[in-house]
């Protein structure tokens, strides 16, 4: 099973480097390595001297979205795992996806639970956020519940359901996640496979306005839902959301 890694990154020389160092050390090694430069001015361009084999693109900054899609469509190798700057992986994360799909080959998306680090201290992970896979589309439809870091996945998903919506500035992989779940399976192995590290300045993932975002997902997602059931569930987290913030239109 042969994988490309996709790391974008903005202005995190210093945090790219541990992103890179765990990818380095898994126990099952990609094929590639390719690091998205969304436009950085700090010392990012540094790290083709740093690791001479990873294939470095850099573009003017357009946002994480465009940045993952760039590494999608440059990709030489059919199995995706993304790797975001500030996290990074335990050794043994790609062999037990890989062994994951290998005793699954139906299923083309995997993500692992995940452990959160914050200013160096490991911290609880808030109940909404715990991972069970019971039913992965109603976990994620809150929520996204699926870290961009854990994922590994195959290209024909894309092909299925499109590539990240670039429109998005955040919640992006929400979006795509619930996209991806309303037509395919995905697993989940519960171990914490990944490191996410918070309490650094200019994460995305703290930004005020995710449930706006979240919004414009689950209004656009309602256009490709045929499932009564399903449709209701969607426009019942739509209509929740809404009242919360005090919004009568989109």
């Amino acid at each position: 099973m042969d994988i490309t890694v996709i790391i974008p990154t903005y202005n995190r020389y210093e945090l790219l480097k541990r992103a890179i160092t765990s990818v380095y050390a898994q126990t099952h090694p990609p094929k590639e390595l390719i690091i998205i430069d969304d436009g950085s001015t700090d010392n990012t361009k540094q790290i083709t001297k740093d690791f001479p084999d990873i294939i470095y693109i850099y573009q003017e900054n357009r946002g994480v979205s465009c940045a993952r899609n760039v590494g999608i469509k440059a990709a030489k190798y059919e199995w995706i795992a993304f790797l975001d700057s500030d996290d990074e992986w335990d050794e043994k994360k790609l062999e037990k996806q890989v062994s994951f799909h290998e005793s699954n080959p139906d299923i083309l998306m995997s993500y692992t639970a995940e452990q959160w680090v914050r200013n160096e201290q490991v911290i609880k992970i808030p109940k909404k956020y715990r991972k069970v896979g019971d039913d992965i589309f109603m976990e994620n439809l809150s929520y996204c519940n699926i870290a961009p870091s854990s994922v590994v996945m195959h290209k024909k998903l894309f092909e299925s359901v499109g590539l990240f919506d670039e429109s998005l500035p955040v919640c992006e992989d929400y979006d795509l996640w619930l996209r991806i779940l309303l037509k395919h399976k995905v697993g989940l192995i519960n171990e914490k496979l990944i490191i996410k590290h918070a309490g650094h300045d200019k994460q995305l993932g703290f930004s005020k306005d995710l449930d706006k975002y979240r919004m414009y997902a689950l209004e656009k997602l309602l256009q490709f839902v045929e499932q009564k059931e399903m449709k209701e569930e969607i426009a019942k987290e739509l209509e929740a959301k809404m009242n919360y913030h005090g919004i009568s239109t989109l």
